[in-house]
């Protein structure tokens, strides 16, 4: 007792140092950062409001990417589409930049994300209310899908992010005990980005983020479905860059087309794509030319199983939480639904019932629970999904309606629609499809819903629901995706710990987590001396040029006392070992005196 006495003390004195140190707030700058342009002028009438009707159709490439907000229509400006030289140019800028910064120390990574922290803490409203207005989503939903995991990706970077990235020590096996082995973790320069229009800070914030944390460089190209909301959160980049002494462009947001991205690839050191399947595979046949890595997060069709033994009450809410955010925008959105055969008809009545609560319109013109379709003609592929099913037997038993939204309803709403008797040879049940649809099918068994889960392109994430948490993760552990939810949905992007990516058609790779942030890196394996410079490398006698006569014999021997699976094998070869290195030694010390 009187051994550990000390030590008990010592551990509760750390602790009390340490929960007193958490006390002491950081010295964190307020950063100023212009919204006088994009807040929405209040005063406007609808009458003197600019009215943008996008063209239909595929549009060649233009010099400008136009801006309009999908709920309204309202016009709220243009973005410059750049040619593959200008993309080029921001590149080798950020290329100088990078140079400076991979020199960087660590307590200046971190108090650039403390700026942005404190910055998005005091502007939630602001950045959502952009993020709404740019994309159609609900204030609600961009607080829970921009606020809330770009908040967690900072926080956990400011606490672990540097211990991942410190060199790694590994042991060094069997034949080079006398040596050190390492994995070093250095910045590969300039990581580009091409993010899609769902989550339109987020996954601006999400690359950049660990790339300069990392001490790289980020260029960052835009959706042209959400340019806008980009253009401002880059000057909140900026100005938290410019706060800690980085160097001028670090950071690039680009705007345009596909001319512009594939320009990206081919500049780049890495790219990150979230996007389509079939632009992912463009993306892949470009960044082929210039043999750079590459990482796809392409969407999914993720599976929301319900056992008969759960709490239907919030099974239902989590469940409409998961199909009907963000107008099912949301990058691993629940698209199909299974439901034990017991429980399917009261699932079914509780959907319906809460559905014809939800409330549709212009997410800033009032409380709605739900906004509008960000994309053009988005609403379309809805509706053929939802006539492809019904014309193979599907039942649509809820439609919600817009009528109280009177002669301003446009294109870009969709009702939230609920459908059962589905199957999986329709296309609703097979291609993803980012709208407030919600196909129920039932299943019998736990093998059944394992196979029908499984019978997808896709692979992003799953949810599985059951009262007995052994059960619901015995499912999920034979799910062919890249992330599960146990009795939750989408928990585990909120776990930035976690990595998060998929496989199949959903793409590989992975960014957050340790695996996202180590992937920003080029990692290096060293071997060094562990006893330098008293034990050196030096070359068995046997084996040197020109090789002893005895060297294949000496080899076996060694071999063998290495990795022999009986110890009294590899002892007796150890002795055959050292028995052929002095007789080696002896016959070249000869040598030398009768030279």
């Amino acid at each position: 007792m009187a051994f550990w006495w000390p030590l008990v003390v010592l551990g509760v004195a750390f602790a009390v140092c340490r929960f007193l140190f958490m006390l002491i707030p950081h010295n964190v700058p307020s950063i100023e950062v212009d919204a006088s342009d994009v807040l929405e002028d209040r005063s406007q009438t609808k009458e003197n409001s600019y009215i943008y009707i996008p063209r239909k159709g595929k549009m060649a490439q233009a010099d400008k990417v136009q801006c309009y907000e999908p709920a309204t229509m309202k016009y709220l400006g243009f973005c410059e589409a750049l040619t593959p030289e200008e993309v080029k140019e921001h590149v080798a800028q950020a290329r100088d930049a990078q140079k400076i910064w991979a020199s960087s120390s660590f307590r200046q990574r971190r108090q650039f994300l403390r700026i942005l922290l404190k910055y998005i803490i005091e502007h939630q409203e602001l950045i959502c209310e952009i993020s709404s207005r740019d994309t159609g989503k609900t204030m609600v939903d961009a607080s829970l899908g921009e606020i809330m995991t770009t908040c967690e990706k900072i926080t956990w970077l400011l606490s672990e992010g540097e211990k991942w990235l410190k060199p790694e020590y590994r042991s060094s096996g069997r034949s080079m005990l006398h040596k050190r082995a390492k994995v070093e973790f250095h910045p590969l320069g300039v990581i580009g980005a091409i993010v899609s229009w769902n989550y339109p800070f987020h996954n601006v914030f999400n690359p950049m983020l660990a790339a300069v944390f990392s001490g790289n460089a980020a260029v960052i190209k835009v959706s042209e479905h959400a340019s806008w909301s980009g253009c401002f959160y880059f000057r909140i980049i900026q100005a938290a860059l410019a706060a800690v002494g980085a160097p001028d462009n670090l950071v690039h947001i680009i705007t345009g087309y596909a001319e512009t991205g594939q320009a990206l690839v081919s500049s780049v050191d890495k790219i990150i794509f979230v996007g389509s399947p079939g632009v992912g595979k463009m993306i892949m046949q470009k960044a082929s030319e210039t043999l750079i890595p590459v990482t796809l997060e392409l969407g999914g069709k993720d599976a929301f199983i319900v056992c008969e033994d759960v709490d239907l009450a919030t099974v239902v809410q989590v469940a409409m939480r998961g199909a009907l955010q963000s107008s099912g925008q949301n990058c691993a959105g629940a698209e199909r639904f299974y439901v034990h055969k017991d429980i399917f008809t009261a699932f079914v009545a509780q959907i319906v019932k809460l559905m014809k609560s939800i409330s549709v319109g212009p997410p800033l013109a009032g409380r709605y629970d739900m906004g509008a379709i960000c994309m053009q003609e988005h609403s379309e592929k809805l509706q053929n999904l939802v006539n492809d099913a019904q014309d193979k037997g599907a039942e649509i038993v809820f439609r919600g309606s817009f009528d109280h939204l009177g002669g301003d309803i446009v294109d870009q709403f969709f009702p939230p629609t609920v459908i059962v008797k589905v199957d999986h040879t329709m296309k609703l049940m097979q291609e993803e499809a980012f709208g407030p649809i919600i196909p129920i099918m039932k299943f019998s068994s736990d093998e059944e819903a394992i196979k029908l889960a499984n019978d997808s392109k896709y692979g992003l994430g799953c949810a599985v629901f059951s009262g007995n948490q052994k059960r619901a993760i015995a499912i999920a552990s034979q799910l062919h995706c890249g992330v599960a939810a146990i009795n939750d949905f989408a928990s585990t992007y909120m776990c930035q710990s976690l990595p998060f990516g998929g496989v199949k058609h959903s793409g590989f790779g992975r960014f957050a987590g340790v695996e996202g942030l180590r992937a920003c890196c080029l990692v290096k394996s060293v071997v060094v001396d562990r006893w330098w410079p008293f034990i050196k490398t030096v070359i068995p006698k046997p084996i040197q040029y020109p090789v002893a006569e005895n060297a294949f014999v000496f080899q076996e021997s060694l071999v063998e006392a290495l990795y022999g699976l009986n110890v009294w094998d590899r002892l007796r070869s150890l002795i055959n070992v050292v028995k052929i290195i002095s007789e080696q030694n002896p016959k070249s010390s000869n040598v030398k005196k009768n030279q």
